[in-house]
């Protein structure tokens, strides 16, 4: 039986002790998370990360040409250039210029209007959105897998941390990399959850990492022991691939405003 760890300390919302004593090894409640009044409590009081974003106006080669995009993406459908340009008060020349570099930058997509009588049809602009291949497999994949493990299964949170587990020693000998250290291992799983979406933040030697985003976070919402324990085990799965101890090793579901929280276990710049 996993232990329960609820409460509020002056730190964000964390378990007692999440400070003096990171040793644990458990999420909140694998066998039962209902019993967590803590974490319900947090979900209801609007805490944890937002979802993955779509937008890549960070990767817009110009802030004028980030402009471009951000009205790309918030138009919804394909546009034409004087579509774009009366929108945002440019010349049609100048909006085409920066929609070019967004195509040849991999942010935008060319494609040609249907054909509506004489004349070339017109070209029509879309925003490409920030969805890797491997991060829309990974929540496609785990969201069904989330589901059916709590529809069918009678341990459902431990049988998501071993299938996590699972996935993440698969992504960790996908990656290629080979950390030889403690402070490797930590950037190798920072690369990982990055990677799949969930934008991970450190601070200095800290090994508290928050995770802004979560690509699964409305199924997480609904069967957060599933979807959880499959996060924690991607963590766990990983660095038991590249030969680290896990002890320690802990998430704290929707933790504060913004982020869940996940704890490595040992203080960084340690082999």
């Amino acid at each position: 039986m996993t232990m329960v760890f609820t409460g509020v300390t002056s730190w964000g919302l964390l378990p007692p002790g999440w400070r003096r004593r990171p040793l644990f090894n458990t999420l909140v409640s694998v066998d039962n998370p209902t019993a967590d009044a803590g974490l319900h409590q947090r979900m209801a009081a609007g805490l944890g990360p937002v979802p993955s974003s779509t937008s890549r106006v960070h990767e817009a080669p110009g802030r004028a040409a980030a402009g471009v995009l951000t009205a790309l993406e918030d138009s919804g459908e394909p546009v034409t250039v004087a579509t774009l340009a009366e929108a945002l008060g440019q010349h049609p020349n100048t909006v085409r210029e920066h929609l070019d570099a967004l195509v040849d930058a991999g942010l935008a997509e060319r494609t040609r209007a249907a054909s509506a009588g004489r004349g070339r049809p017109a070209w029509l602009y879309a925003a490409l959105p920030a969805v890797a291949a491997g991060s829309r497999e990974y929540a496609g994949l785990a969201t069904a897998l989330a589901l059916q493990l709590a529809r069918t299964s009678a341990h459902p949170g431990d049988e998501a941390a071993t299938a996590g587990r699972a996935w993440g020693a698969s992504l960790a000998t996908a990656s290629g990399r080979q950390p030889r250290t403690r402070p490797g291992v930590e950037r190798g799983v920072m690369g990982i959850l990055d990677e799949l979406g969930f934008e991970p933040e450190s601070r200095g030697r800290s090994t508290t990492v928050r995770l802004r985003r979560c690509p699964l976070l409305e199924a997480a919402r609904e069967e957060p022991e599933v979807v959880c324990s499959v996060h924690l085990g991607i963590v766990r799965g990983a660095m038991d691939t590249w030969g680290a101890d896990t002890e320690g090793v802990g998430l704290v579901p929707f933790a504060e405003p913004g982020a869940c929280l996940l704890h490595l276990g040992t203080p960084k710049g340690t082999a």
